[in-house]
């Protein structure tokens, strides 16, 4: 594994998982929130933010944590991707992890957002979780469709997988 995508719902557990892949494989970690989110959440130019992720995918190695694929570069990742990481985990798991991210880290910028983003109770964020499901996931399936038969999918539907996958990776 060199060039990886961690991929899925808020709140599943993605960023968690790709920092501790990072560290165990000793690869860059890329967040795509702190790539797209500017202070204070302003959302960023669509042309800015596309030229900075055809920056990080066009480097030899990394782990990307984050979905954006309709932005500019998210083709060039999943072309570029090795091993892709998909989180489908079931709406209460991703909505009850949000809720605790954000009861834990109020009021903090967490490691993988941009500087001067600090959490926030956010009910847009938490109906975007809610429409995940019906939304989201379908053209999450059709930019997974889109891997080669070489590129692996790795498709977790609870966090224990992912933790089972964490401790045997490597080994």
């Amino acid at each position: 594994m060199q060039r990886v995508l961690v991929m899925g719902c808020s709140g599943s557990g993605k960023s968690t998982f790709a920092m501790a892949l990072a560290r165990k494989f000793g690869l860059p970690y890329v967040s795509i929130d702190a790539l797209f989110w500017k202070p204070g959440w302003v959302e960023p130019d669509r042309e800015t933010f596309g030229q900075s992720m055809v920056s990080e995918a066009g480097k030899p190695a990394w782990i990307m944590d984050g979905n954006y694929t309709s932005h500019l570069g998210g083709e060039l990742r999943r072309e570029r991707a090795d091993t892709v990481f998909w989180f489908d985990l079931p709406r209460r798991v991703c909505l009850a992890g949000a809720l605790t991210r954000i009861a834990k880290t109020y009021g903090k910028v967490r490691p993988e957002m941009a500087p001067g983003c600090p959490e926030q109770f956010d009910f847009g964020f938490l109906r975007w979780i809610w429409n995940y499901r019906a939304k989201h996931r379908p053209r999450q399936l059709a930019f997974l469709a889109g891997l080669r038969p070489e590129q692996r999918l790795v498709t977790f539907t609870t966090r224990r997988q992912a933790d089972a996958f964490l401790a045997t990776a490597g080994a």
